[in-house]
This record gives structure tokens, C-alpha cells and sequence, in this order.
């Protein structure tokens, strides 16, 4: 390990390093526009400025710089000082003034850095150019004339989303960031361009123009657009949650996240429910909470009660709604919506087992029913990774455009009984080898199959497990830890015929299979649950509670409330423990506290924040094979996969334009 010296202060860098990277260790601030350290060095901001010795006499860019023995680093002499004001002076040429109207104002890395590092007034007195602005599609909105050419944008397009997307045109001070023919940005991961542009060219289209950064409460939460937990921030004011940003955390989802899990918020506040609901000669009325009790107690169920997860409930709701049923005698409990019906009794076997951060140490891999680009966005920018460090990816199922060098093996599941040359060598060879089985697999009933595979590959081994199942679900593997999953799938709730079915935020539920019970809804959209609902009782979205989701990886985390539910919407826990009261039962707990504590109690797993130990994979079954084909993946539209995106103005935009091809004239077409 190297020796520098910075600042007078001696200390050992890692190999590889950047005099940038050594100046942040010996604990210096480096005013930085292009450096991220998730992309490419660029160097073409030369804000980072240091001087080196040994070296030329001048300013040298740091983050381009490699840090090596002997080295001595100024980051506060005269000559960098001085510096860095004429590298602000050049980039602040043609910058406009518009901070009192650019929605970067208060959070503006150029704000920043030109009060901390750049002079008090300008010598350039020449007029400013003008760019024209992009169309890169219905969430980014562009002022070009801001952008100082940093390419953060095309480094992520390229290299992160691996979608060729934007570019630069012309050169030098003619130099202009676009999308090529300026179409729309159309992939998952689009929007992250946002929180890298460090200037205000780039910015958030359905957020514009609505809150300054000082004015909004801050709440940690959890993505629950899908099942990989991606750590959010909700923005809110009064009682509305205004945006949705990542943040940053390594083992999860780095500092990324998809499109639909940012931009849904919006459909928080539409076609809410938000007062109970009866349905009288086949029509729902506005009731209150006491004639919604009486109508449940009027059931008068018994032992015959069935509870059914949406996709997006946490996990004190299922334990609630679990200690309601037991207390009646029943133990009919799914949260596979959609059917899928597989062996739960080992939680390892339905796990990502390699975890989110550690499948791109795979240098190997097969997907088997997946389309990760829609199931799990901020996941496939990670499998690049294997790919572009020269890893294998195979795949079974439809095509789909992926971002990376990919094999597809056809889609007939059979092909695991006899896997082509190519495939086995790979797996033979691969020192980490790794499978993701994804829902279209599971419905098909591959699960077997792929153990087996795991089985002769050996994907278990010294400090590794590659044997993962990619859920679609934020409440999947929160649901299946509570015993959220009947032996054959819904088919058995259905086979059963409860008197009543409690439905907590189910939407994809086929409910005329239902026909003879008494539907319970408890959620907060008018979706597809609520329309075949007989009571409604309105519930809260998942920023309205606090609450507790387990990811995909089998990962425990922890959200915030961030505001109130509209109306007379209540917290789903306190909903149903007025429904125990009204149907003559007790399920022990009284407060949330109590609750998280019963709940802690009887799976303590759920207590303690992280990753879960399922234990060991179990073995496949004899004769496990895999037959059928899988005709087409879960999700048919990115960007309606739950009733908030659903309700979100946003999200329709982006199906209707990105993915069907529609028209948006804009207002002075």
C-alpha cells in the first residue's frame, strides 16, 4: 500500500486508489462535478484540482490522478485555491440565473461548491449561449442551457443501465447532452440521471415546480414497488408525500432506483379510499365505521374465514390479520395472489440466497422465468456486472431485451433435463456458479427442477450459495416467514368456500372464484379488490404506517410513517382489532408495540433488522424435472404492477407513451 503525504498528515492508501480518493481518507473535501464513485473517471470537470509533487508545477485533476508512493498533496495552497475559482469562473460562463425558479435550488452541487470555492464576481461580461432543450420523455425534465457537460448522465446510461441512451453532439463550447434523435429515455432505470446531475439541466418532470427542499419533512422507508426493499426517502408536506428518493445502501439497491418506485407517488393521493364502504342491491354506499362493524359481525363467520396478502402489505398487517383468524379457528392463510403454489417448508429453498450485493461475484449464471428488467430493475443493473467482468448468462423463457451479453436456451422448461455443451461447461468451470428462478418459473412448477440443477452443479459451496428465487412481492417473503401459504396455492382457499374472505390490499386476487363469500377489503385504493368488494374498510398506503417488510434476499428492514391516511382511513392494525372486537374474539395486543412485540415473539426473525437464516438448501426431490412452457412472464406492464401505480397520472404516461407508443402533444403543438 502506497505512502502519501496530504496536507502534512502521512497515511497508507489502498492500491489503486486516486490522489482524490487519498484526499478523502486523510479527510479533505474535494470539490468534485464529473468524479462519482460509481461511474467511470471522466476528468473532464477539473474541478478537483491538487497540486502533486513530485510533478509539474500546476493544478492537476485528482480524480484522474493514480495515488503513489512518495507523493505529496496540497488541496489548500495558493495556486489551487486560485485554481479552482477559474475552473468555477469557466463553468459559470454561461450558467443562467435561474435559482430562484430551478427546482435544484437548495440542493445544487454548483450552489454549493461556487459559495465554498469560487470568486466573488465574474470577468466575463460576453453574452451567455443558449441551448435548446431535449425531450427525454415524461419524468425528466431538461434546461440544457444549465448543463456544464459533467456526462454523469451518459456514464449511468451506458454503464450502469447499460442502455445506450444518451450521448453528447458537436464539440467544444457547441458541445450539447441528448438523448440520440431526442426521443424519450425509455428504460427502468432512467430517472437516476436526476440525483447525478449536479446542476439543474436535468430534472424531475412531475415534481417540478412543487416544493423547495427546505419546506419537506424527511421519512426513512421501503420501496415496496417490488420485492427487492430498495431503501427510499419520503418527502413529504403536511399531508402529502411529494417524492420518493433512494437512498444509499451498498447491500440492497446502492444508490439506485427504478422509475415505477419513485415516480408511483403520485397515486398516493388518487382514487383513495377513504371512509367505509357497504355494498346494498349490488351497489357500493358510503357507511360508517359502526354499520361496517355490525355488517362484518352480521357474517357471523366462525371457523370459516380465509385471509388473503396483497403484495404490498408489512408484515404486522399479516400478523394481525393471522392472530384475527386464528381466533376464530381458522388457519386458511395465502398471499400468492395469482396462483403460484409452491413447497414453502423451506424458507432456503424460496430465498435469494446469494443476496442482492453478492450475485455479482457470479461468474455463471442462469435465469429460469425471469424478466428481471420488469421484476427487479435496480437487480439487473447488478447482473451486468457479471457480464461485463466476462461472467456467462444463460436464460430460459421469452426473449426480452436485456442490457448485457446474454445466452436464451429457448422456453421450454424441458431444456434443464438436457442442457446444451455451452451451458454445462460454463457451470463446470464457473468457481461461483448461481441460478435465479423467477415467477414465470415457479408457476411452472421448476422449483424441483432447479434444485436439482443446483444439485449437480454444485452451487452450494466453501462461502457460497447460488441458488436464488427473485420474488415480485414486497410482502413475499414477510408473508411465507408468518405462514402465508396454503399447501395447494389459493386453489384451497377457494376449495374451502369461507363465509368470508378478509382481503388486505389483494388486487390481483381473481375474485369470481369468491362468488359465494362475503368480501372484506382492507386497503386504500379503489382498485380491482375494492370493485368485487361487499365491505370496504379503508386502510393506510405504505407511507401512511410504520411497518416491517422482508425483501427478496430474506432481508429485514424497518419503515417509517411519513404522514397521516386521508379521511377516515385508519391504520390497517387498528382496523382489524376493531374487527376482532366486533366479531367477539381477542388477538392479544391492544397498540403497535404490542403487536411488533407478539409478533417478534412468535417469529423472532422478524425482530432483528438484516438478513435471515433459513438454514441450509434442502434436497431435490427424486425424478424432479421440469416440463411446460413458459408462454409469458408475471408482468405485462412495467409500470402498472400495483394499485398505487395504477392510480398514478405519472405511470399511466409512462405505459401509455414508453411502452404503447401513444402521443403527447405538448402545449404549443
Amino acid at each position: 500500500m502506497p505512502k502519501v503525504t496530504v496536507d502534512g498528515v502521512e497515511l497508507e492508501v489502498p492500491q489503486g486508489a486516486t490522489v482524490l480518493q487519498a484526499c478523502e481518507l486523510a479527510g479533505k473535501e474535494i470539490p468534485r462535478f464529473c468524479y462519482h464513485e460509481r461511474l467511470s473517471i471522466a476528468g473532464n470537470c477539473r474541478m478537483c484540482l491538487v497540486e502533486v509533487a513530485p510533478g509539474p508545477p500546476k493544478p492537476q485533476a485528482s480524480c484522474a490522478l493514480p495515488a503513489s508512493e512518495g507523493q505529496v498533496i496540497r488541496t489548500d495552497s495558493e495556486m489551487v485555491k486560485k485554481a479552482r475559482e477559474g475552473v468555477m469562473e469557466f463553468l459559470l460562463i454561461n450558467h443562467p440565473l435561474d435559482c430562484p425558479i430551478c427546482d435544484q435550488g437548495g440542493e445544487c452541487d454548483l450552489q454549493d461548491q461556487s459559495i465554498a470555492y469560487g470568486r466573488g464576481a465574474s470577468r466575463f461580461h460576453e453574452a451567455k449561449r443558449a441551448v435548446t432543450e431535449k425531450y427525454m420523455g415524461p419524468l425528466i425534465k431538461t434546461t440544457m442551457t444549465r448543463c456544464i457537460q459533467c456526462t454523469r448522465c451518459v456514464r449511468f446510461s451506458e454503464e450502469v443501465a447499460g442502455v445506450d441512451e444518451i450521448g453528447a453532439l458537436y464539440r467544444g463550447e457547441n458541445m450539447q447532452i441528448t438523448t440520440y434523435l431526442e426521443r424519450a429515455a425509455k428504460h427502468e432505470l432512467s430517472a437516476n440521471v436526476i440525483d447525478l446531475c449536479p446542476v439543474g439541466a436535468l430534472t424531475s418532470g412531475p415534481y417540478a415546480f412543487e416544493a423547495r427542499p427546505w419546506e419537506l419533512k424527511k421519512t426513512l422507508s421501503i420501496d415496496v414497488s417490488d420485492a427487492l426493499g430498495s431503501n427510499v426517502r419520503l418527502d413529504s408536506r403536511g399531508r402529502e408525500v411529494l417524492r420518493i428518493l433512494p437512498r444509499v445502501n451498498d447491500d440492497v439497491n446502492e444508490e439506485w432506483l427504478s422509475d415505477k418506485g419513485r415516480y408511483m407517488v403520485d397515486g398516493l393521493t388518487r382514487r383513495r379510499l377513504d371512509r367505509p364502504w357497504i355494498r346494498r342491491d349490488g351497489k357500493l354506499d358510503a357507511a360508517t365505521w359502526e354499520e361496517a362493524f355490525a355488517a362484518v359481525a352480521k357474517i357471523n363467520p366462525g371457523k370459516s374465514i380465509a385471509v388473503v396478502a396483497g403484495d404490498m402489505v408489512d408484515c404486522e398487517t399479516m400478523f394481525a390479520a393471522k392472530k384475527l383468524a386464528g381466533a376464530l379457528g381458522s388457519t386458511l392463510l395465502e398471499g400468492r395472489q395469482t396462483g403460484l403454489d409452491y413447497d414453502c417448508s423451506n424458507l432456503a429453498a424460496v430465498n435469494f440466497n446469494s443476496g442482492l450485493a453478492g450475485i455479482e461475484e457470479a461468474d455463471a449464471l442462469l435465469i429460469v422465468g425471469s424478466h428481471v428488467r420488469w421484476e427487479a430493475a435496480v437487480l439487473n443493473a447488478r447482473l451486468r456486472k457479471i457480464a461485463k467482468r466476462g461472467g456467462k448468462v444463460f436464460l430460459i423463457g421469452p426473449e426480452w431485451e436485456t442490457t448485457y451479453p446474454a445466452t436464451f436456451l429457448g422456453n421450454d422448461l424441458s431444456v434443464l433435463d438436457k442442457l446444451p455443451k455451452a451451458v454445462t461447461d460454463a457451470f463446470k468451470a464457473a468457481q461461483r456458479p448461481a441460478l435465479i428462478l423467477g415467477g414465470a418459473g415457479l408457476g411452472r412448477g421448476a422449483l424441483g427442477a432447479c434444485l436439482a440443477f443446483a444439485e449437480q452443479f454444485k452451487l452450494v459451496r466453501d462461502g457460497w450459495n447460488g441458488f436464488n428465487v427473485l420474488h415480485m412481492a414486497a410482502s413475499r417473503m414477510g408473508g411465507l416467514m408468518l405462514g402465508y401459504a396454503q399447501k395447494g396455492g389459493i386453489a384451497d382457499l377457494v376449495a374451502t368456500k369461507p363465509k368470508l374472505l378478509l382481503s388486505l390490499g389483494a388486487d390481483e386476487v381473481d375474485y369470481t372464484k369468491f362468488a359465494d363469500s362475503m368480501i372484506v377489503y382492507v386497503g386504500h385504493h379503489g382498485d380491482k379488490g375494492a370493485h368485487a368488494a361487499d365491505i370496504i374498510l379503508p386502510a393506510a398506503a405504505f407511507s401512511e404506517k410504520p411497518g416491517t417488510y422482508v425483501n427478496t434476499e430474506g432481508r429485514v428492514q424497518l419503515a417509517d410513517k411519513a404522514v397521516f391516511a386521508p379521511g377516515d382511513a385508519r391504520e390497517d392494525w387498528t382496523v382489524l382489532r376493531a374487527l376482532a372486537d366486533a366479531l367477539g374474539v381477542s388477538v392479544g395486543f391492544d397498540s403497535f408495540d404490542q403487536l411488533r412485540a407478539a409478533m417478534t415473539a412468535e417469529v423472532p426473525a422478524l425482530g432483528r433488522e438484516g438478513l435471515a437464516d433459513y438454514g441450509g438448501l434442502p434436497k431435490a426431490g427424486k425424478g424432479a424435472k421440469a416440463n411446460g412452457v413458459i408462454e409469458g412472464y408475471p408482468i405485462k406492464d412495467f409500470y402498472l404492477t400495483n394499485p398505487i401505480a395504477r392510480a398514478s397520472e405519472t405511470m399511466q404516461r409512462c405505459s401509455a407513451e414508453l411502452l404503447h407508443g401513444e402521443v403527447f402533444a405538448e402545449a404549443a403543438e
